[in-house]
Parts: structure tokens; C-alpha cells; sequence
């Protein structure tokens, strides 16, 4: 199916206060308006990136973003096409989990994972969770920021002395790095992650498992109330 001739010849709206969300943001107007009909491929990431002018790597994030709201589907090898005109016609997902099933899970598994860190964590560990968050502040990329938030994530597991934390964590650790992309299009998401980090490890340092567990469950609240603004659009 052509890609529609009044969405190619305009000019994007995209705003300098992120490129990412403002990819996302042009790429779901497009889509809900129906300038981007269901059942259009998209261009390619190349011809997206010349299209707003941005790198392939914005355009990347972006379209995680599309196919975490569920309104278009990469194949590998086929492309990127428009799935739905509206996030809520499909249930949105991060890789093999729903938003939902992540947000259910998560506190019931990273809160307690972060109080027993808190009490049998080693200096070891407490050393490769600082400097975790130390490189998340200093690294440009944003694929490797994900993958560095979650090893942090991971390393939190590990640190509680419980393997059955540290192996769900891992075996999530693929959603919550589609997660993190997503989220990272919201205008300095990525710096506020940051704070409330640096507050976990604090806690963590602190031997409270009480201050830790709390920490973890704000830095959660946030991710959760993000999500929900990423969702409404």
C-alpha cells in the first residue's frame, strides 16, 4: 500500500525539545489523522532519518516507541507497517510482555529485591552499582544507556543474595530495555532516571532496607505515572 502523498510532501513537525518524542509525536499525529493509513510500511530507517533530519538511532527510539503503543509492527526483513490508528486499539507490549503484565510485576519483584540488596549487598556490587550510574550519566548513546540501565537493574537482583530475583530480572531485562527506550522519548525522562538512581544506590549504601525498598518503589511510581503519559499521548 502507497504511503500517503499529503503525509511525504508536508513538511514534519518536529520540535527541537527532543527528537526522538518529536519523531514520535509527528509519526503518531500522522498515523491517528490517517495520513499514514493502517496497513502503510513506513520508509526505511535511512530514508525516516533524511525525512526529520535526525540520526538513525532517533528514529530507532521512536519506532520502538510506535510498536510499544501498538499502532505499527517491525518484521525483520519486511519493515515497519501501521498496525492500528490508536494506541488503544491494540494492547500496547515491551517485547514479550504487556505494559500491564510489567507494571503488575515489577513492584512485587524489584521492591523487595532492592531491600535485601540494601542488607547483603557486598562492596563488590556497591562499587559496579555506582559506577553504573555514573556512565548512565556520562554516555551519549542511547542504546547503551538502556543497556546500562539494565545491568543496574540486574546487578540490584544480584545484590539481594536471591537468585529467584536475579533470574526474573534477567529474563525481563529484554522488555525493560524497550521499556527504557520508550520512555526516553519524554522530555528528560532519561535525567530524572538519573536522580532516582542515585537515590536507590544511596539507600542501598545505606544498609536500609526500609529507605532502599521505598526508593525503589518511587523511582517505580515515576516509571508508571511516564508510562501512562506516553500512553495517552
Amino acid at each position: 500500500m502507497d504511503m500517503s502523498d499529503r503525509w511525504t510532501d508536508r513538511q514534519p513537525r518536529v520540535r527541537r525539545v527532543g527528537a526522538a518524542e518529536a519523531v514520535l509525536a509527528d509519526l503518531q499525529s500522522a498515523i491517528e489523522q490517517k495520513e499514514l493509513a493502517v496497513g502503510t510500511k513506513l520508509p526505511s530507517e535511512a530514508e525516516l532519518a533524511r525525512h526529520y533530519g535526525v540520526s538513525r538511532s532517533v528514529v530507532r527510539e521512536a519506532l520502538r516507541s510506535t510498536n510499544a503503543l501498538g499502532i505499527t509492527e517491525t518484521s525483520t526483513g519486511r519493515g515497519t507497517f501501521v498496525i492500528a490508528d490508536h494506541p488503544r486499539a491494540a494492547e500496547p507490549a515491551f517485547g514479550r510482555y504487556t505494559v500491564q503484565a510489567l507494571r503488575e510485576a515489577r513492584p512485587h519483584i524489584e521492591v523487595p529485591a532492592t531491600g535485601l540488596a540494601a542488607v547483603r549487598r557486598t562492596d563488590d556490587q556497591l562499587t559496579r552499582l555506582r559506577a553504573l550510574v555514573t556512565a548512565m550519566d556520562m554516555v551519549t548513546d542511547p542504546t547503551e544507556w538502556v543497556r546500562l540501565d539494565g545491568e543496574f537493574h540486574l546487578c540490584i537482583g544480584q545484590a539481594s543474595g536471591n537468585p529467584v530475583f536475579a533470574a526474573v530480572l534477567d529474563e525481563i531485562r529484554d522488555a525493560l530495555a524497550e521499556q527504557s527506550h520508550a520512555l526516553n522519548t519524554l522530555p528528560q525522562r532519561r535525567e530524572a532516571s538519573g536522580v532516582e538512581h542515585r537515590a536507590i544506590v544511596d539507600a542501598i549504601e545505606a544498609g536500609s532496607a526500609e529507605q532502599a525498598a521505598a526508593a525503589m518503589a518511587e523511582h517505580l511510581r515515576i516509571v508508571d505515572d511516564s508510562l501512562t503519559q506516553l500512553l495517552s499521548g
